[in-house]
């Protein structure tokens, strides 16, 4: 938090400030909902709702810390926490079987992009490959990063280009290539790095993130739109995070 909080805040102010000039975010956005419809979003997101995933969200690395067991345990728990939950404050009298359904965990779940998931699986199993496979008494990954700095000598260029890379195979692969590249002792301030660079520079695209695939698929936003409408944005408060974290640090 020390390093990171401040230069996320200027990834987001950057961009959000930029923005603000624009036409296009200085209008108002009319809905044209019915009253019915507006009463059950609302009722749909209710803070009890909001709270409750959020909280079990923060719970799944307490979880891990705790137990010792895969993250994904604590990720199935707290999926079936809020599902309990869900179907129990659910006030069902209040909608018709259509709703009822439409607005389910079950619906919520059967729209999960199973093509994003293996491709994600598939780009995991390759950087585990390259961890385990060895050349020279060192993995691909080892040799690859000393390749990379042998090029480039400044190891904190290294890791800003692996947040534009992180545009393009997204964070989580990335973080674990990362973890295989370097060996420098926990808490180095690569690491805290890293974390920014691959959690920020994904969103440069828009397939960067496992939340951009899904909105491609959910809201229909079109790649090219997204690269030339949003993509200098995010690259503006990215590398102006960047700068204040090589500052701080």
């Amino acid at each position: 938090m020390e390093y990171i909080a401040i230069p996320a805040i200027v990834c987001f102010v950057v961009p959000f400030f930029l923005a603000s000039f624009k036409e296009v975010f200085q209008g108002n956005i009319g809905d044209g909902e019915s009253e019915k419809e507006i009463f059950n979003k609302k009722l749909l997101s209710s803070k009890t709702m909001l709270y409750l995933g959020l909280g079990m969200v923060i719970f799944v690395p307490v979880f891990k810390t705790i137990t010792h067991l895969p993250p994904y345990i604590g990720m199935m728990l707290s999926l079936g926490v809020v599902w309990a939950v869900s179907e129990y404050i659910h006030p069902e009298e209040d909608f018709d079987d259509e709703s009822r359904h439409k607005y389910s965990p079950h619906k919520a779940l059967s729209r999960i992009e199973m093509s994003s998931i293996l491709f994600f699986l598939g780009i995991l199993l390759a950087i585990a490959a390259f961890e385990t496979a060895v050349i020279s008494d060192a993995s691909i990954l080892r040799t690859g990063a000393e390749g990379l700095t042998s090029i480039i000598p400044n190891t904190n260029i290294v890791i800003i280009l692996l947040g534009f890379l992180s545009a393009v195979i997204d964070n989580v692969p990335l973080v674990a290539a990362g973890m295989g590249m370097f060996n420098n002792p926990m808490d180095d301030h690569l690491w805290h790095f890293i974390a920014y660079t691959a959690g920020t520079g994904g969103s440069m695209l828009i397939i960067g993130s496992a939340a951009g695939v899904a909105a491609m698929g959910m809201e229909k936003i079109d790649f090219i739109w997204y690269f030339k409408k949003i993509a200098w944005l995010s690259a503006a408060g990215y590398l102006a995070g960047c700068a204040v974290f090589l500052i701080l640090a």
